[in-house]
């Protein structure tokens, strides 16, 4: 019998040669409790951490991604294991991989490596998918930076989450003022990157795992990986889709309509996704966000093996859906459909 806990993330992951992957305030403990909420609500055995949770507080309905808060869920019964936090190599949920345990999420080596943009961007570019042109900055070459790419420019975290800390840059004045801040501030590691700024449409797209779907009433084999439609993005904050902690995705994206889906562009920017995804070799949804270059050719500038799940479960967080069940809702899932479906690709080491 399915017995689900969801986890969300305690703490910061350790640094990687340097770099920091930056934590989310309740570290996704938010959308944890909704997912855990909704399929509490459609009778799916959710194991919680308390007995009688609360709706408006969070980690009542999550447990810690550490070692007590999974012995924890364990011990109250759990079998599947909701992977809804940053995971790393080493992640203590791997020590219980060799148990009679399913997961829903990625496999955390997989995240170790792709979670480094540098690396998954040369990995998709040598692969002839197309990436915009980075250069990477560090804290040593800072001081005598000499640039080949023009301006306007795209400063990112190489561990980045979203769009945070992403800013555009109009000048070399402007660049080093926020490298000082950014180095200074010590939040993302020694280490970033500039990107060359495309200045066309913006999308996301959300790649789901090969396996079996419920779509329409019937299941439908994936022998690969596959994109649900993808929603645009747009009031942009200086040319930067603004952090979902601060406006709502809802407020500022919107579904393709069927003509631009069944455009040749937006055709073959899916199949760049898939192909990004079989790379990768993914065991959950990931979302990929693109941009047009001023011809309308897409680029694919971030890819994010842990989208937000957020939905509207709860009577408080009716304005939360997230990018991703935006997309799900254009082929006829509701928030539970989404989840279910992610349930449906729950996998054993």
């Amino acid at each position: 019998m399915i017995k689900v806990a969801v986890l969300y993330q305690a703490k910061n992951p350790p640094k990687k040669d340097g770099i920091q992957k930056p934590m989310k305030p309740g570290g996704y403990s938010d959308s944890g409790a909704d997912i855990a909420f909704e399929l509490a609500k459609n009778n799916v055995e959710v194991i919680k951490p308390v007995k009688n949770p609360n709706i408006n507080k969070d980690k009542d309905w999550v447990f810690p991604d550490t070692k007590e808060g999974i012995e924890k869920a364990l011990e109250s019964g759990a079998n599947i294991f909701w992977l809804n936090t940053v995971l790393y190599k080493n992640h203590p949920i791997e020590k219980y991989f060799n148990k009679n345990i399913e997961f829903i999420g990625q496999k955390p080596k997989l995240v170790d490596v792709f979670d480094d943009k540098i690396y998954t961007n040369n990995l998709l570019r040598s692969n002839n998918i197309p990436i915009p042109k980075i250069e990477i900055i560090t804290k040593e070459n800072s001081k005598n930076l000499s640039l080949e790419l023009e301006f306007p420019l795209v400063l990112k975290p190489i561990r980045g989450r979203g769009s945070q800390g992403v800013t555009k840059i109009e000048n070399r004045n402007e660049l080093i003022e926020n490298i000082n801040v950014f180095f200074s501030e010590n939040t993302y590691g020694n280490a970033l990157y500039v990107e060359q700024y495309l200045n066309g449409q913006e999308i996301t797209v959300t790649v789901m795992p090969k396996g079996n779907y419920v779509i329409d009433n019937k299941t439908k084999y994936f022998d690969r990986p596959w994109c649900l439609p993808p929603v645009k993005r747009f009031n942009h904050k200086n040319g930067i889709a603004p952090y979902n902690g601060l406006v709502a995705v809802m407020e500022n994206s919107a579904v393709l309509d069927d003509i631009e889906l069944a455009s040749k562009e937006m055709q073959e920017v899916c199949e760049n996704c898939i192909q990004s995804a079989e790379l990768i070799d993914i065991k959950a949804p990931i979302r990929i966000d693109c941009r047009a270059n001023e011809k309308g050719n897409y680029f694919l500038f971030d890819l994010n093996l842990k989208p937000n799940m957020t939905g509207p479960s709860r009577s408080h967080r009716e304005n939360q859906d997230s990018l991703t069940l935006m997309s799900a809702k254009k082929i006829g899932w509701d928030y539970f459909q989404l989840l279910n479906n992610m349930l449906n690709q729950k996998w054993k080491n």
